[in-house]
């Protein structure tokens, strides 16, 4: 079974210069609430063997409803930023060639570093995204110094090939040729290993890549007055589009990769809706961030994204205490799901925010950093 789940931001600090930008932890924080509730959802609602009934659990249902890993694309939107952020590439003055090269080298060991860690992550928790994440750190090392343009194309590319790859496959099934050779290769093979991050998985580069590449290409606009009103704009110019799209489109045998917005289908008209949501999140949360930033309910979210690699591995290991080990919690629906994020988010808050305060980095963050670079 795979979760639609997703992981912290753990591409470094999100700085420019000395500071420590407010907004990206807060993104983090709001996304990562999000991100319980679906993956507790998920969970609960397979190990029951129920589907999602009324139109409340349709709306939140885990794999088809309409926040369906959305809030994992919000974070590697983040990702994406952030990686901008940790390589000096919006400050006035750049960084030097020579500290560039040893931060995108960090970079690289971070996400090799991840890669090898969401491999052992993903045997207690399956659909763990944080192997897909260590793979787009790497990528990140190698194109963020790149112009714009060739970010973008790049993300563009992403987009297209795998909505490529998934109508080609979907055809052929069609006309009756095998395609498991490419869909469904030996797991723990090399061929296996590589398709599944690029193709098969629940996070795929294609066209996850797309995410992550636009937060790189919007890292360097933090700078700019426009920045926000062209987020959010844009934002929802996309999801406006691809919802409009989506509805009128025919829906023939190819429909579910032309059309549709479901993101296992891969389609073109997913991955715009969903980039248009992060987008919007982005810019709308990192406003009243902003805004409110000295405020005590936004300085304690702030910390929670400031830990969210430790709160993330936390929640896992929470649900398989409760659920699988106690049986404290049955396994039902939507309802159990929100008491559990409810009682999870409000004990994680509280205890991310004494741990920041009294010793600053989280656990986990140190520890990644330590093997990472």
């Amino acid at each position: 079974m795979s979760t639609l789940d997703t992981a912290p931001a753990t591409d470094g600090s999100a700085r420019t210069g000395d500071e420590r930008l407010p907004g990206p932890d807060l993104v983090r924080a709001v996304a990562l609430i999000g991100v319980v509730l679906m993956n507790y959802h998920a969970f609960l609602v397979s190990r029951a063997g129920t589907d999602a009934r009324g139109t409340v659990a349709r709306f939140f249902d885990p794999w088809a409803g309409p926040l369906s890993t959305r809030f994992a694309a919000t974070f590697v939107l983040v990702a994406g930023v952030g990686v901008t952020l940790f390589t000096g590439r919006t400050r006035a003055t750049p960084i030097s060639p020579a500290e560039l090269s040893a931060r995108r080298w960090t970079l690289a060991r971070r996400g090799l570093t991840l890669y090898g860690f969401g491999l052992l992550f993903a045997m207690i928790w399956p659909g763990t995204i944080l192997v897909y994440y260590g793979a787009m750190f790497v990528v990140g090392a190698v194109i963020v110094t790149w112009r714009t343009r060739w970010i973008v194309a790049t993300g563009a590319f992403a987009a297209c090939a795998g909505a490529a790859i998934a109508w080609w496959a979907l055809t052929q099934r069609h006309d009756g040729r095998d395609t498991s050779w490419l869909t469904d290769p030996p797991s723990r093979s090399p061929r296996g290993v590589l398709l599944n991050v690029l193709v098969n998985g629940t996070h795929p580069l294609l066209p996850w890549l797309a995410f992550f590449c636009v937060g790189i290409a919007l890292g360097r606009a933090l700078r700019t007055r426009w920045w926000r009103r062209a987020a959010i704009g844009g934002g929802l110019s996309m999801f406006a589009v691809a919802t409009v799209a989506s509805s009128s489109l025919h829906r023939g045998d190819t429909w579910p990769v032309v059309a549709s917005t479901d993101p296992f289908d891969r389609g073109l008209l997913y991955t715009a809706s969903a980039l248009g949501t992060a987008l919007v999140a982005f810019g709308a949360i990192t406003w009243l961030a902003d805004r409110y930033g000295e405020t005590a309910p936004i300085e304690l979210l702030r910390d929670a994204g400031a830990m969210s690699l430790t709160l993330y591995i936390a929640h896992a290991l929470v649900f398989n205490l409760l659920v699988d080990w106690f049986g404290w919690i049955r396994p039902t629906g939507l309802d159990t799901a929100l008491v559990v994020t409810a009682g999870f988010w409000i004990a994680a808050i509280l205890a991310a925010a004494a741990w920041h305060r009294r010793v600053g980095i989280g656990p986990a963050e140190w520890l990644y950093r330590r093997l990472g670079g």
